[in-house]
């Protein structure tokens, strides 16, 4: 019963104030994961290393980041939407071929560029210098999306073809809150 009345409450929100309801629930669920992803390098740290414990500024950034992104996501997938239907009438079959191309799009059009945001506002909020920014991207961009591009095109698969608009971007960030713990970044 309290799943659905979060459900219409959700489904309220996001057909009053979309770009708010995304925001509020990208930045919730991505900190979400970096607090799930904290707790797993702690307790998987070896006995004779220290614990870092928790990082509260490294939770805010993540919150900033998902705030920012979500409402970018939202229309992203709002254009594939609109760009790629999945069937011409109600009674159609979905058409593979127009999923395959949602997900080809998003990989290679959206993965990049959302991977560059990520590592740009991260060093940006971490106070890091262009040179240090830039030393990042050469170190991380091609491995980070290489490993996107091993698991995000299932999930999306899942997320183009069985989740209604507004609910991609909330299955995106849960799907990332298990990402948050195998991030090179």
């Amino acid at each position: 019963m309290a799943t659905l009345t979060i459900a219409r409450a959700y489904q309220y929100a996001y057909h009053t104030y979309p770009n708010y309801t995304l925001a509020v629930t990208g930045g919730t669920l991505n900190a979400l994961g970096d607090i799930v992803a904290q707790i797993s390098q702690n307790i998987l740290v070896k006995d004779h290393e220290p614990r870092p414990g928790w990082d509260p500024a490294r939770t805010l950034r993540f919150f900033c980041l998902g705030s920012g992104m979500s409402p970018l996501l939202g229309r992203w997938n709002l254009f594939l939407e609109r760009r790629f239907p999945l069937r011409a009438w109600r009674i159609q079959p979905i058409s593979f071929r127009a999923l395959s191309k949602r997900v080809a799009a998003d990989q290679l059009i959206m993965a990049p560029i959302g991977l560059v945001m990520f590592i740009g506002s991260m060093g940006i909020m971490e106070c890091r210098s262009p040179r240090q920014i830039h030393q990042k991207y050469t170190d991380i961009f091609a491995p980070a999306l290489l490993t996107n591009w091993k698991v995000w095109p299932i999930a999306q698969m899942i997320n183009f073809r069985y989740m209604p608009l507004p609910y991609r971007i909330p299955f995106q960030s849960t799907c990332g809150v298990s990402g948050h713990c195998t991030c090179p970044c």
